[in-house]
């Protein structure tokens, strides 16, 4: 077990990649009842035992190895090494999305963020809101593969879409993300930490083809 300070932008989810743990880990181990609420100056106990799995309450494989840029905070052998360049570069361009818009905090612009993603890894213009982007998908350039949430968010670089969510917007408009490819996360307009089908219906995934 080692101690780590929290400095200014630091996320559970960033800092559970980079020391190879899982944020309910972290969560767990610091008493941490809301993992997306942390504060600079407070330190971190991290814990690296070798007979703790890494695994999250749901038997999601853990993280191994840490992050790096070329596996878009992915758990070794689980995305990033049968993930295609366009499916990186589309993750890689996700998070920078949604970086540059929300943050962690949805701003109620799902669809421009994905959009924007597609644009600028794969220069693929797509229109729509988040539940019409998976009937402007072109189709010579991706495919739709039956996975489900679980399996997707272990791959970088696939396109999700949700006919209808439980917010007010969102049973209207729906919901789109593209996976990060560490098990639990997606970006859109902002980092969705922990992806869930919760209050969502009409799961759909798309796959870029090279």
């Amino acid at each position: 077990m080692s101690n780590y300070r929290i400095r200014p932008g630091d996320t559970l989810s960033a800092l559970a990649a980079r020391f190879g743990t899982s944020v309910e880990k972290l969560a767990r181990d610091n008493n941490i009842e809301n993992p997306d609420l942390i504060y600079a100056g407070n330190s971190l106990n991290i814990g690296h035992s070798k007979s703790d799995s890494f695994e999250a309450s749901n038997s999601r494989p853990g993280f191994r190895g840490g992050w790096s840029p070329d596996d878009v905070g992915g758990p070794t052998g689980a995305g990033p090494s049968s993930a295609s360049d366009r499916m990186r570069r589309l993750a890689q361009a996700a998070r920078s999305a949604a970086m540059g818009m929300g943050g962690y905090n949805s701003q109620g612009l799902c669809a421009t963020g994905v959009s924007r993603a597609l644009a600028n890894a794969l220069g693929i213009s797509v229109s729509g809101n988040g539940n019409q982007i998976d009937n402007n998908l072109p189709r010579d350039k991706f495919k739709q593969v039956d996975m489900s949430l679980e399996e997707a968010l272990k791959i970088p670089g696939l396109v999700l879409t949700w006919e209808s969510t439980s917010t007010r917007l969102g049973s209207i408009y729906g919901h789109t993300a593209i996976t990060l490819g560490d098990g639990h996360s997606s970006a859109s307009d902002f980092i969705e930490s922990n992806t869930t089908n919760n209050g969502r219906t009409g799961f759909k995934v798309f796959m870029p083809i090279e």
